[in-house]
């Protein structure tokens, strides 16, 4: 199983996209948190909004990068807007 997720920053209010090969998202955001990610440490503490679950890491890859295009963005901003709303 793998994953992938939306990550906010609870400090920066920015959001980040990846992808694990666990199929535990909440253990990737610890890893986040811990400080470990180059990428994202210095926007911690981050917190889960999104993830989708895959049999297999290549097709959470690909989503991840689909969601990093145009029309992936557009999808990610309507997550966002929800996540914004309910706050």
């Amino acid at each position: 199983m793998a994953c992938v997720y939306l990550l906010k920053s609870l400090v920066t209010g920015k959001k980040y996209t990846g992808s694990t090969h666990e199929d535990n998202p909440e253990k990737r955001v610890a890893y986040h948190n811990a400080g470990k990610v180059k990428s994202t440490k210095s926007g911690r503490p981050w917190e889960l909004i999104y993830s989708e679950k895959f049999d297999n890491y290549t097709g959470a890859r690909k989503r991840e990068l689909f969601l990093k295009t145009g029309k992936g963005r557009g999808f990610v901003k309507n997550i966002w807007r929800d996540v914004r709303a309910v706050e």
